[in-house]
């Protein structure tokens, strides 16, 4: 059990059982409508999300995230900390946030993002810390998660920078980067799960 941040294929997007997203989907499509841009279609359900094959994205926010909260409000507002951070569904498309229901029986509504923004405010992030190039691509579930845990001091040994000096942080600017680029290269949705 966790919280994960994962990738959404093209059937839980659009599906309207109980487990998708067909009515946040809809809702979606209606603002993007009234902001004068075109309907969001996602990956279509033929290119399957694989392990092993970079389709899929699943990582788990299991580290401290004291660091990674103290590093954005040194270097973001608190409007971008909300964007960055405050997201429940990242979709990518170029979206000012919006809060809609994730699913119609929702009490609240939940913020959904453009990866651009994201992608964007990570980036900042990124070189604040001087997060180095051995950071993995994510290409199976847990990369990010297991290289924090099993390689990241190693490398922080020969690859010094501020980056190294609080491992959790980093992480979680990795974390944010790597989930917004796989949206915009695989053009899926993301979402944060428990």
């Amino acid at each position: 059990m966790g919280v994960y941040m994962v990738s959404i294929d093209a059937l839980e997007w659009s599906g309207m059982d109980e487990d998708s997203f067909g009515e946040l989907a809809a809702a979606l499509n209606r603002e993007l409508a009234g902001q004068g841009l075109p309907a969001y279609e996602p990956v279509p359900s033929e290119v399957p999300f694989a392990r092993g094959s970079g389709l899929a994205f699943e990582e788990k926010l299991a580290r401290s995230g004291d660091g990674f909260g103290a590093l954005c409000e040194q270097h973001l507002t608190a409007e971008e900390i909300e964007t960055l951070t405050g997201w429940s569904v990242m979709v990518p498309v170029a979206l000012e946030e919006v809060w809609l229901q994730l699913r119609p029986w929702d009490v609240q509504e939940s913020l959904v993002v453009g990866a651009a923004q994201v992608l964007e405010l990570a980036e900042r992030l990124a070189s604040a810390i001087e997060l180095p190039a051995e950071v993995p691509e994510t290409r199976e579930n847990l990369d990010l998660t297991v290289w924090f845990l099993e390689q990241a001091a190693d490398v922080a040994k020969t690859v010094p920078g501020p980056w190294s000096a609080d491992l959790d942080a980093a992480f979680y600017v990795a974390l944010y980067l790597r989930a917004a680029q796989h949206s915009l290269r695989r053009g899926c949705p993301m979402r944060v799960t428990w």
